[in-house]
Order: C-alpha cells, then structure tokens, then sequence
C-alpha cells in the first residue's frame, strides 16, 4: 500500500471518529435511560466502533512514515484504548457479567466476530526491544551460573553396591535382548525367501495372462490416482479445500513483508531526522526571535504596571513562580481583562468578612437542605442511566481537533518522502522558547517592580508592603504520609535482581504469543441468554478480557493510570485449559518481568514473619522499577485454604493471606504491577478473602466442539502431522467432548513421534489412532464444570447477575399479571354495554 492509500485510510477513520463522537456528546445531553437492553445496545455499537477504529489506527501507526503523523496517532490510539476499556467497565456493571455477545448487533454492521478481535499494538514490544535483551542477557547469565552449580552437585552422587549392580543387570539384559532380536530377524528373512522359491517352482502361469494381471493391476492403480487428483482439483476450485500451498506465503505476502520491514528502517531514519530538527530549530528560534520576544514580554509587563496604578492607585502583587509568573495573567487575556479580575478580586476580599457571619447562622439550613437535596439525587440516579465521566474522550477530541486543524486539508505533494514540517516544530518550539524567555523575565522585571513600589510609593505605602512584604503566605502544610523503611536502601537493583533470581523468585516467562491460545467464538451467546441460559465463556471471550484487562494497562503507561484499574486477576478452571500458558503470553506480550509468589515456590525462602516482609519488600521493589511486571500466585486456593490438609502443613501454604491486601493498597496508578492468580479448585478456598483479593475473577472452560476443532487441526500441524481425507476432523472434536488442550497436546505427542511422522506419506493419519492416548487420560465431566458454575455463582458479581436475572423476571410477571387484569376490565365494560 503507498502513502496515498495510508492518507485516505486516516482520512476514513478520523470521519468514523468524527461521528462516533458526536453520538457520544449526543447520547449525554439526552435524559437518563431506564430500559437495560436500550442502554447495552447502545454501549455495544461504541464498543465494537472504538475497536473498529482502533484496529485500523494500529495498522495506520506501524505503516506511515511521517514522525509527526505518527504522534498524532500515537495520542488518540492510547485515547481509543483507553475508551475501550472504560466502555467495557459501563457493560460490566450494567450487566454483571465479564462476558458479552453481540450476535445481533454484529450482523446489523455487517461485520465478522474476527472484526471483534482486538489487537495488541506491536509498538509495545518494538519501544523496549533493546531494554528486553539486555534483561534476557542478565537473567540467562544469572540462570547459567545457578544451572552449572546444580549440575556439578549432581554429578558428585555416589552410588550404592545394589544400584551399580542393578543399572549393570539393564544394561546386560538389553544386550541381550537385541542379540536376540537380530537372530530371530535372520530366521523369519530365511523362511521368507524359502517360501518364495517354493512358489517359484510350482508356478504355472502363462506369461500372457501375468502380462494381463500386471497391465490391469497397473491401469487400475493410474485410473484411481487420476480420479483422486481431479477430485482433489474440484474442491478447491470450489474452496471447499485448502490448495496444497496454503500455508506457504504467497508472492504477495512475502512482498507485502519486504515492503513492512523497509517501512521501519524508513520510520528509525525519519525519526532520527526529526529530534535532531527538534534541536536545531529550538536554537534557531533563540538565536532569531529570543531578542524580539523578550522585549515585547517586558513592554507588555510594563504596561501592566502603569494600568493597574492607575485603576487602584497601587502597584500590583506579581505573581509566584510557583503559580506560572506572569503567564498566568495573560493567557489569552488582555490588559483590560487582568484589571477588571483584580477590581473584582478586590470586591471580593470585602464582601468575605460579611458573608463570614452570615454562614454562621445559616449552617444549620444548609446541612437540612443537603440532605434533601442527597436524597433527591438518590431518586433521580434510581430512575434513570447515565454514562459515567470519562478520562480518555478529552483525549480522543483533542487528538480530532488537531487532525480537523493541521493535517486535513494540508497540501503534501510536494513532501513525496514524508519528512517531517519544519513549520509545525516551529509552531510547538516557539510556545517552549517564550516559556523559557518568560522565566527569565518574570526575575528582571520583579526586581524592576520593587524598585518602583520602593521610587513612587514610599510616603504611601512603605509600611503597608513591609507588612504584605513580611506577611507572605504559607503553603499549607498537609499531614505528612508515613513512608514505608526502605529495608534494601543501600543496594542495588541490580543485586536484588540477581538475588531473586537465584531463589527462584523472578522466573523466565516462556516465549508463548496470545495468537497460540486458540479457541472459537460464541454464536449462540445472545439466543442463549434471551432464553434465560447462562452460556459458559468460549475460549476467544476468555482471549479477549486478558488483552483488556492485562496486555493494554500493563504496555501502556497513559492507559494504565488513567483506566479502571485492575491491580489483580484470577483466571480459574478445570486443568489443562491454558491458565499458565496466558500467563506466559501476558508477560511475553508485553515484556513484563514474572514474580512467582506461589506457595509451593515461596516454601521455606525468607522463613519468618520478618523473612515474609523482606520477601515482599524485594519482589514488589523490583517489580515497580522494571515495570511492567507480573506477579503470578499459581494454585492460589491453597493460599485461601478453609482448611490446611495435614500433608501441606509444613509448608506453610497460608503466609501470604495477611499480607495481600496491604499489598494491593499500596500498588498505586502509576504502578504497571498485576497480580495473577491461577486455580483448578477455587472451591476449596475461602471465598469471602479470595473474592476481597482477586478484583477480577475470569472462568476459562473445557473447549467447546468449534474450539476444539481448531485445535486439533492447529496442535496435529504444530507437531509434525499432515491433514488429509483419512483424518475425520470433525468426528475427532466431537468424541473429545471434555478433554482440554492439555489432554490434546499430551494425546498429539504420544501419536505423531519420530517413526510416525516418516510414516505421514505412506500410511496418512487416521481419528482411531488418537483414542488410546485419550483412553489413559481423565477428561473434565459436566459435574466439575457445573461446579465451577455454582462456585462463581458464589462470587460478588455472581451473586449480583442472579440478583438482576430475578428482578427482572418478577417485572415481567407484573406486566403480565397488569395485561390480564387490563383484558378481564374491557371484557367486563363489553359485557356491560351489551346488556344494556
């Protein structure tokens, strides 16, 4: 794609923005909403145009050239972001539910489920990739010592009389077993070649008829693979099969990739020649206009002072630096503004001390009326909806204004390159150098005030300004924090990385991509839930809340401290569904440092409550300095154990319970820290502490027959097999009903090993060689899965949808009770008249 299509592309956008926008601005002028489905279709139709926008703002930002277009982007695409995820929040709370479907809405757009997808900005990784390897560096050098340290303890192990002679009784047996087998491979080959001079010898078979049998066995054998040939060719004229070169990258594709990766040197080039432009214009604009603006600063301060005597026949108070100096009197104000604000400032001070007493008596009216007016409120938000404030569209609207102001209409043909417009660094750099003049300026000119206050006002008001001079106002001093000790104050960070990592504390997160967790959508998620049928999540939904609830917050700074905050998750379900496997793709996703805090980890490190609290200490330091990080607790119900099984005593497996909340209270905004539990037996923790610690608690299912027709395709490819007709894809999804991918993958190993896969071409796949590697394993039952239904029933946001579900459910039985009694009237009127 050229520049030009790019251009239009952001022109599109912008336009959808435009008016998307305006249905927002729209949508909060209006009355508050009473009807739910109202409201959460409308809620839907921004959410899935904001992810719409934000696909195609993500493509925009990694494709153009322009540096200065591309921070244009940058700014409304983390606006976007943000947007998403505040939307997602009002449909959270509108619904209580973590899990939407939006069939209807969808096939009124015209628009697939993939189009739902939202992508993680490639950006996140691509910013950090040089801090990424020197981190992987230090970690794998500090791993390698730790490996060659356990290796050489291993190898010292002395063996006992009885297992030296018990490996030396292996070894001689299998000896012998393969003695064996070579004289029993001489014997059977033997008799096989017996065999065959016998029937040599007794063969009577003309030489024209073995001449016709090999010609008709041969024409057979051509016909049927001509056949098979042409009915292979029809499918995929048809795109009822994929053409044998699917998978390989076409010529198109691989130009498209030439083109991508030219693109981002082109990027790093342009990008390189705009902060050096930034440099050299600054120093023009010092050097040309630096005079030019000071002067102008000093005639306009001067001004200010001659008026102002003038009107209050006094010299006025100028402005700390602390407040902006003298900026903040002429911010897109004039002279005439600034002395009509301090006549009235001046009104002001005198009308106070009488208002002083008059507030006195009136308190206790005020706080009646606040009450009233507390309770009104309450009725108002009780009959209505209304969209909550947003961080983000002040954001998204500034980035517009600035799109409608300097790039809509801007001529570029004549930049074909894309460099950057040394007009626009002017404009910026220009506000930057006044600001930098200003301040110098505000010190000479306080000192020029001071001496006229001193020249003209001394018989007046020396007295006065002694006093205002000595009286100035001090800050007020709020309650100081405690600060928490600093327990490793005099060490470095990196000592106390290498320090965890020897413990086992900071692991190596494995290199897994969010794309390899692989599952289907929903189709039936709105038909179900309108029959009053809680679906159970789909692999895709589960996929989706880990990009918003994790991969955005965590790889953007803007969009974590602004956004609802999430400061933990819990991923649950039966095992083998991929809870470890997503938390490796978070980390990997977004080059997050992993912490495991689990309590079979955590056994007999840092013993004592003072061990605890060091522990803590390290892990979440280090964790806030090399943010974004993730601190994973796997098997998080033994931390919230009812009951310790005896067994697991002695570990100890409840020393973090006290601890975590304070944790969560200190991880501010500002701190890209997630906590990230995983557990196969939620039910068997405490509910009340586990639900307090985990904000957001996501159900991950055993794979539906979609999802697991996608998986077996994708796991039997991953491991070396080849799909063919033999293969009944579909009958292998169906019969696998409860397995997960764990089950899957372990059930692929065990089939496709090294002899199998030479045997591919010759002896293809078939669905009966997967079941006894099944057979073995113990599949997730609908009783386990209707046991994670009931528990996260249990849970706060559980217990409020069922709460919703049964209130509406007596609204409708009230219409219906209202529409018989309104039938049984007019029927009784009819009657009436009739008789009359």
């Amino acid at each position: 794609m050229s520049n030009r299509t790019y251009s239009k592309m952001w022109a599109d956008t912008h336009d959808v923005l435009h008016h998307l926008l305006k249905e927002e601005l729209y949508s909060n002028e209006t009355k508050p909403l009473t009807d739910r489905t109202m409201i959460f279709q409308m809620l839907s139709a921004f959410y899935i145009k904001y992810v719409k926008i934000f696909r195609n703002m993500e493509d925009l930002y990694e494709q153009i050239v322009h540096p200065q277009k591309r921070r244009i982007i940058h700014h409304v695409l983390e606006g976007v972001m943000g947007r998403i995820l505040e939307v997602k929040n009002e449909m959270v709370k509108l619904e209580f539910s973590e899990f939407h479907y939006y069939d209807d809405i969808l096939q009124d757009l015209k628009l697939t489920p993939e189009d739902l997808e939202i992508p993680i900005p490639r950006y996140f990784m691509k910013d950090k990739v040089k801090v990424m390897k020197d981190r992987e560096n230090i970690l794998s050098r500090i791993l390698s010592k730790s490996t060659i340290q356990v290796e050489k303890a291993a190898s010292i192990r002395i063996l006992s009389l009885d297992e030296a002679i018990h490996i030396i009784q292996i070894a001689e047996r299998t000896r012998q077993g393969r003695l064996r087998s070579k004289f029993m491979l001489e014997i059977r080959m033997e008799e096989e070649r017996e065999s065959v001079a016998k029937l040599r010898s007794t063969s009577t078979m003309s030489t024209d008829m073995a001449a016709t049998l090999i010609r008709k066995i041969w024409q057979g054998y051509l016909q049927r693979k001509k056949t098979k040939k042409e009915r292979a060719e029809e499918m995929i004229f048809l795109d009822m099969e994929p053409a044998p070169d699917f998978q390989k990258p076409s010529a198109i594709q691989l130009q498209t990739q030439k083109m991508q990766q030219q693109r981002q040197v082109v990027q790093e080039v342009h990008e390189v020649e705009y902060q050096q432009a930034l440099v050299t214009i600054k120093e023009q604009l010092h050097s040309v206009e630096g005079p030019d603006i000071k002067e102008s600063l000093r005639e306009q301060i001067r001004q200010w002072f001659v008026e102002c005597r003038n009107v209050t026949g006094k010299f006025p108070d100028y402005p700390d630096a602390e407040n902006g100096g003298s900026a903040t009197l002429f911010a897109s104000k004039t002279p005439q503004e600034v002395l009509q604000e301090l006549a009235a400032k001046e009104e002001k001070k005198k009308q106070k001390a009488a208002e002083k007493k008059e507030k006195k008596s009136a308190k206790g009216k005020k706080e009646e009326k606040k009450k009233k007016k507390g309770k009104a409120d309450k009725e108002e938000e009780e009959e209505g909806w209304k969209m909550a404030p947003s961080q983000f569209l002040s954001t998204v609207v500034e980035g517009q204004r600035i799109y409608e102001g300097v790039w809509q209409n801007r001529d570029e043909h004549t930049n074909l390159a894309q460099t950057y417009v040394g007009e626009l660094i002017k404009e910026d750099k220009r506000q930057e150098v006044e600001n930098e003049i200003r301040v110098q300026v505000d010190e000479l000119m306080r000192q020029e005030l001071k001496n006229l206050k001193m020249a003209v006002d001394r018989d007046k008001s020396t007295k006065k300004k002694g006093k205002k001079d000595g009286k100035k106002k001090k800050p007020k001093k709020g309650k100081k924090k405690k600060k928490g000790k600093d327990l490793t104050a005099n060490r470095t960070i990196d000592s106390l990385f290498e320090e965890l990592v020897n413990e086992g504390l900071l692991i190596q997160p494995k290199n897994i991509q969010l794309s390899d967790f692989k599952g289907e959508y929903n189709y039936l998620g709105t038909t179900l839930r309108q029959t009053d049928i809680e679906p159970m999540p789909s692999l895709s939904d589960v996929k989706q809340l880990i990009t918003l609830y994790g991969i955005l917050p965590l790889g953007s700074q803007a969009v974590h401290e602004k956004a609802p905050l999430v400061k933990s998750l819990m991923l649950a379900g039966p095992s083998g569904v991929g809870k470890e496997m997503l938390v490796h793709a978070l980390c990997t996703e977004t080059g997050a440092n992993l912490f495991n805090l689990s309590s079979h980890n955590i056994a007999g490190k840092y013993p004592g409550k003072s061990g605890l609290q060091m522990m803590i200490h390290l892990v979440f330091k280090v964790a806030r300095l090399l943010q974004p990080s993730v601190v994973w607790i796997d098997n998080a119900e033994k931390t919230f154990y009812k009951k310790v099984p005896k067994e697991e005593k002695g570990l100890d497996p409840k020393r973090l319970k006290k601890s975590l909340p304070s944790i969560l209270k200190s991880l501010k905004s500002e701190d890209r820290v997630l906590i990230v539990g995983t557990t196969r037996r939620p039910f068997d923790a405490e509910l009340k502490s586990f639900c307090r610690t985990f904000q957001k608690i996501v159900l991950i299912p055993r794979p539906d027959y979609t999802s697991r027709f996608v998986l077996w395709k994708t796991i039997i490819q991953q491991h070396g097999g080849i799909l063919t007709h033999s293969l009944d894809m579909s009958s292998l999804a169906k019969i696998t009903d409860g397995y997960t991918l764990g089950h899957l993958t372990q059930a692929a190993k065990d089939v496709l090993t090294e002899r199998r896969i030479k045997q591919l071409h010759t002896k293809p796949l078939t669905a009966v060689e997967f079941i006894p590697p099944l057979a073995k394993q113990e599949p997730v039952y609908q009783e386990e899965e209707n046991a994670f239904k009931d528990w996260f029933v249990k849970t706060p946001l559980g217990k409020k949808r069922a709460k919703a579900a049964t209130e509406s459910e007596n609204d409708g039985k009230e219409k219906g009770k209202k529409g018989k009694d309104g039938k049984k009237g007019k029927e009784a009127k009819k009657k009436g008249k009739k008789k009359k």
